[in-house]
């Protein structure tokens, strides 16, 4: 199962993905990655459910958190495998080859295209009323700019680490300038969220903030970015640990900072209300020239993310390719560029599809969030698994508490799910069918699969 020995074969042998990404670069990834639409455009839905702040910034502690046990788990995977598709390597290796493939076909289709899809409607979404664009605008504009940065990425994977690192550093900057100029120049108050006078909150606590974790986690996601990439990052089996570690605490600090400015600037009545809650805290702060200012960065945020799912995904059909266990043009690589470009083509055409199937941003949430927790989930086993049956293997970084941490994160995440199940059946329904299908495309591919090498 897999390669005897993933250190002394830490590449695929047939990966032609050259190591062109730094630390920086990985880093940066996931900066990008993370902070996008969601710091922005969650928080009303989070205090929506959870309208007092104690409850509400917990739970984007809690979100930060179980992703650090989850960036625990990721270390020690990507540092075993540095290969190229993340999920799907660890559970080819760590459970079985179906359960890799399962895991990559969910991440390729809920995570990456869904959360492309979901990206690029809020994109247009933000720019609509200026240009007076209908439903049927948003829907075809966003299409328009999957392909746009489809085809930035197509070009070359140094051109999309560039872009990557630029749009990061931007909001890394804007943020910070936010947080730290708003108490000074703006005005506003804690009074509206102290004790309990939000309310709302008598009875099935639990249960919200479980629900509550699906914005926040949504929000995080792209925190395991450089797992994906693995294979194309330089000296791997440290690079890919210390990138997880860096590119999450950079965006733990900048959300639980920002919050605490969307208390200070928003009653609680408002922030739910919110559509833009950026837009909405720096008018409030600043006025309307600065909910207008905000309002054009965080669009400028959610491309740089955008063009950061859509750099990561297409690594894993890649991989899948390279063993047989997906379309074999899928795994070729463009002669000049040097990118998965076949890979990259197929992801764009899903996510396209799913912009018109989901048409919202909610309902991509939900989709997107639980394909998240099944393909994390699947991780953490595959850990465990690892372990007990191969406990010798060299491993460059090992889970930090583990087994304890690592079987708490585990917990939390069957527990999330559940929450989330139960308050948008119909989008986990959907990720669902979408393993069933999966497991119809794997039986006959890999029981029909020939030996022959790849082709090129």
């Amino acid at each position: 199962m897999g390669s005897p020995d993933p250190i002394a074969d830490p590449l695929h042998p047939h990966d032609r993905l050259p190591r062109s990404l730094s630390l920086w670069d990985a880093t940066m990834l996931i900066v990008a990655s993370v902070v996008g639409s969601g710091i922005f455009l969650t928080p009303a839905r989070v205090a929506t459910l959870l309208p007092s702040a104690g409850p509400y910034l917990l739970v984007w502690l809690a979100g930060a958190l179980i992703s650090l046990l989850g960036a625990f788990v990721n270390a020690e995977l990507g540092a075993m495998f540095p290969r190229a598709g993340g999920s799907y390597v660890y559970l080819r290796e760590g459970l079985h080859p179906a359960a890799g493939f399962l895991a990559g076909w969910l991440a390729f289709f809920a995570i990456y295209a869904g959360t492309i899809a979901a990206l690029a409607v809020v994109a247009v979404e933000l720019v609509a009323p200026a240009f007076e664009l209908g439903r049927t605008g948003v829907l075809v504009g966003a299409a328009l700019l999957v392909v746009a940065t489809s085809i930035l990425n197509g070009v070359g994977t140094r051109l999309g680490a560039a872009f990557n690192n630029a749009t990061s550093l931007v909001k890394v900057a804007a943020l910070a300038a936010f947080v730290l100029l708003g108490p000074v120049f703006g005005e506003g108050s804690f009074a509206p969220w102290r004790g309990d006078a939000a309310g709302g909150l008598e009875g099935g606590l639990v249960l919200r903030f479980g629900q509550a974790l699906s914005p926040v986690l949504f929000s995080y996601l792209g925190w395991n970015a450089s797992v994906y990439v693995a294979s194309e990052i330089r000296d791997p089996q440290r690079n890919v640990p210390r990138s997880l570690f860096l590119g999450l605490g950079l965006c733990t600090a900048l959300y639980l900072a920002l919050n605490a400015i969307y208390l200070y600037a928003l009653p609680p009545a408002i922030l739910a209300a919110a559509p833009d809650t950026g837009a909405a805290a720096a008018a409030a702060l600043f006025g309307e020239l600065g909910g207008r200012l905000v309002a054009g960065f965080v669009l400028v945020s959610v491309v740089g993310t955008l063009n950061a799912q859509v750099l990561i995904g297409p690594r894993i059909v890649y991989a899948m390719a390279l063993d047989q266990l997906f379309f074999a043009r899928a795994s070729r690589i463009h002669g000049r560029t040097l990118t998965p470009a076949v890979a990259i083509a197929v992801q764009a055409t899903l996510s396209i599809g799913l912009v018109f199937f989901l048409e919202s941003f909610p309902k991509a949430l939900d989709f997107t969030v639980f394909g998240i927790l099944l393909a994390t989930a699947a991780d953490t086993l595959a850990l465990f698994r690892l372990r007990r049956r191969r406990p010798d293997w060299p491993r460059p970084y090992r889970a930090f508490g583990h087994p304890g941490l690592t079987g708490l994160y585990l917990a939390i995440l069957l527990a999330t799910a559940t929450a989330i199940v139960r308050a948008s059946p119909r989008e986990c329904g959907v990720a669902l069918a979408l393993l069933v299908a999966g497991l119809l495309f794997y039986w006959p591919v890999r029981t029909g699969k020939t030996r022959r090498p790849v082709e090129r």
